[in-house]
């Protein structure tokens, strides 16, 4: 017994320190679609991304915080469910990759964070595109940190939409079922869909209230415009430090003049013009509210029949009351009949009980004959009183 403690314990804590080691792996995607995994701790993290420490403990995978994105100096923290994710100007840092949930994930910011290259080359070597042509492209990129943050609120979005979808595949027959033929195991099965639903509900109604809370407050949004914010702190004679926005340019002057449009946008007072932000965040809060009230249309559902089912047994159960109405009264009027073969069959002399035998069929036919007006007659008051149906 001791042994078999120790073997369980020892794989307890083999157990937790995989699950630890887990945690710690971080994937590093930058803007040119380099990739890089990081086996590091919190305080290697958050020196490099420069958050503080109740920033980063948001996205501990041991820890149980609601959907959450953060706008910070220089990175957007963001907690989405399975992702989580730290967002840069030319960086993001996605946690435990190797996750079934969070592969695709990582899949689609490979695919999607190395902008294409709009510039095409003649055969001489020439760019197709140049004076303001080249400007409106250029212009036409988005920032790092959206173009990132776009992939995770479409892989949430999606996630939820496709669950949403099982839950209503599941949960529409089994509800119809359960309208046909009542039993313990269609309600059971819809008591289970019913958690289900409700747990989903609370989980995108979060990232919901998320993202419309950043769509009330141009502050919060203005907040994740880090490329902004960069190029603003930046030279824009030196162009260091200058954002990643659109790193397939083969030109170092391209690169300079965005970051003076932006740092001069800055000194105009643009800094508050989200309207591009707005635009994107936008679009998936239709698309997750969409899927709210389809939640919301499965729990009406669930609701109606729910309705439906107490109707039913609420008929069930005035027919049965129904049935005891009569019972109860067919036993009202036997017990008269009782009481009277019970008076005249006590064993007592009676003068009037001689030479009298013929009035016995008499007081048997009476007797029964008044028990069942009787009866009718208490039928009939509660039809009249609508105690029964017609």
């Amino acid at each position: 017994m001791a042994r078999d403690a120790a073997v369980a314990v020892a794989d307890a804590q083999s157990a937790l320190k995989k699950k630890t080691a887990a945690a710690r792996s971080w994937i590093l995607l930058d803007c040119s679609g380099e990739e890089t995994i990081l086996d590091v701790d919190k305080y290697a993290i958050m020196h490099r991304v420069q958050i503080h420490a109740r920033d980063l403990r948001i996205l501990d995978p041991l820890l149980s915080y609601p959907s959450t994105i953060l706008g910070r100096e220089r990175a957007i923290v963001l907690n989405l469910e399975h992702i989580k994710a730290i967002i840069t100007a030319e960086e993001v840092l996605l946690r435990d990759p190797m996750d079934e949930n969070v592969i695709p994930i990582v899949e689609e910011l490979r695919r999607r964070l190395p902008p294409a290259n709009v510039h095409q080359m003649h055969g001489d070597g020439r760019e197709n595109l140049s004076g303001p042509h080249e400007e409106a492209a250029e212009e036409d990129v988005s920032p790092f940190e959206f173009r990132a943050l776009e992939v995770a609120l479409e892989a949430i979005c999606s996630f939820l939409d496709a669950r949403t979808t099982e839950l209503e595949t599941a949960a529409y027959p089994a509800l119809d079922e359960l309208t046909s033929k009542i039993s313990s195991r269609n309600l059971d099965r819809v008591r289970k869909l019913k958690s289900a639903m409700t747990r989903l509900t609370a989980r995108v109604q979060k990232v919901r209230d998320e993202l419309e809370q950043l769509l009330d407050d141009d502050d919060d949004m203005a907040d994740l415009y880090l490329s902004r914010k960069l190029a603003g702190a930046s030279s824009p004679v030196s162009g260091y430090g200058a954002p990643c926005w659109f790193p397939g340019s083969p030109t170092i002057g391209s690169k300079i003049s965005r970051a003076s449009r932006a740092s001069a946008a800055t000194i105009h007072g643009n800094e508050n013009d989200v309207e591009e932000l707005e635009m994107l965040l936008e679009a998936y809060f239709m698309q997750i509210d969409g899927t709210l009230n389809r939640l919301t249309t499965l729990r009406e559902y669930i609701d109606d029949t729910e309705d439906y089912i107490n109707i039913q047994l609420d008929n069930h159960r005035n027919q049965l009351i129904q049935l005891e109405l009569f019972l109860s009264s067919g036993t009202v009027c036997l017990s008269l009949y009782a009481l009277v073969g019970g008076i005249f069959g006590m064993n007592i002399p009676y003068s009037w009980n001689d030479s009298h035998g013929y009035v016995f069929k008499w007081v048997v036919i009476i007797s029964g004959l008044v028990c069942a007006i009787l009866f009718i007659l208490i039928v009939a008051y509660a039809r009249h009183k609508g105690l029964v149906g017609s």
